[in-house]
Order: C-alpha cells, then structure tokens, then sequence
C-alpha cells in the first residue's frame, strides 16, 4: 500500500499547489514540465526550482510569478550591512 503524502511532507511549492488545489497532471500539461518534475519538487526538500519553472507555473495558474516568489522565498531577509 501506498502512504500519501501529508501537508507537512510537502515542499513549500507543494504546499502552494495544494492551497491553489491544482492538479498536477493538467499543470503538466500546460507548462510543458513533466509530471514526475512537479512531484519532485512538490515533496522533496532539496529540489531547486528554476525560474522559468516559476515563471511557466505563473502563466499556468494565471497568478503573478511574485505571488509564487513571496510564498517560497518570502522569510528571506537582507543582511544588515549599513552601519
């Protein structure tokens, strides 16, 4: 039997798809990106997006590529260097 994947299992782009209830066979289909590359980066923690993934995932879901962004790199922050 197959163990299905948990909220807390998932990537921060896999909590993102789950939230926008995306199905990720038709996403596949419109990007171009294949469906094992969706999963891949829905579930495993050191999977790297690219930006033309994002950018591709963006037009998909017909939302700004920053909405994307800010939900995956939002709590980054610069480093104080001005003293």
């Amino acid at each position: 039997m197959v163990k299905s994947k948990s909220k807390s299992d998932l990537t921060k782009l896999g909590l993102y798809l789950a939230k926008k209830f995306v199905n990720r066979a038709e996403l596949s289909r419109n990007t171009g990106l294949s469906e094992s590359r969706l999963s891949e980066l829905s579930i495993n923690p050191t999977s790297k997006i690219r930006g033309d993934e994002i950018y591709l995932i963006a037009l998909a879901l017909r939302v700004d590529g920053n909405e994307i962004l800010d939900f995956l790199y939002g709590h980054l922050k610069l480093k104080d260097t001005m003293r």
